[in-house]
């Protein structure tokens, strides 16, 4: 049972609906979360909507939500050994831009420490996402 919620939140100076298109694709995951994709994206040949990632747990399935028009991000990482993560993300408007929310839940028999550095690794991803999205923002108006 998940016994703790941290909100992990950055702001992007980008249109909500460029931040979700962008961050919605799983292809773009190598490129800003480190987490979660070390190499490559490869969609599960038998499974739509599943992909599959070498991530520094090893190799993992990622199943994600179908596209919406609510910004909903949410996708699960299923672990070699069948342990399936929820992980709530969305991309919410903010004036002219968005900002993300990332639901990092505490598991069973997690440590303080791994908590806080778990969170800490959504937040380097996040501002990841940020830093390439608003660069090619100034690339693109340059």
């Amino acid at each position: 049972m998940t016994t703790q919620t941290r909100f992990v939140t950055t702001t992007i100076a980008r249109p909500w609906r460029e931040v979700y298109a962008y961050a919605s694709d799983p292809r773009h995951l190598v490129d800003w979360a480190g987490g979660l994709a070390k190499a490559q994206v490869q969609p599960a040949p038998d499974r739509p909507g599943t992909w599959i990632a070498d991530s520094p747990m090893g190799r993992v399935e990622v199943e994600f939500v179908p596209e919406n028009e609510f910004g909903v991000l949410d996708h699960v990482v299923r672990l070699a050994d069948g342990l399936e993560m929820p992980n709530p993300l969305r991309v919410v408007p903010l004036g002219d831009g968005a900002e993300l929310v990332f639901h990092v839940r505490r598991r069973d028999g997690m440590s303080d420490e791994e908590f806080a550095a778990d969170a800490e690794h959504v937040a380097r991803d996040l501002e990841t996402l940020r830093r390439i999205l608003e660069r090619s923002e100034s690339s693109a108006s340059s």
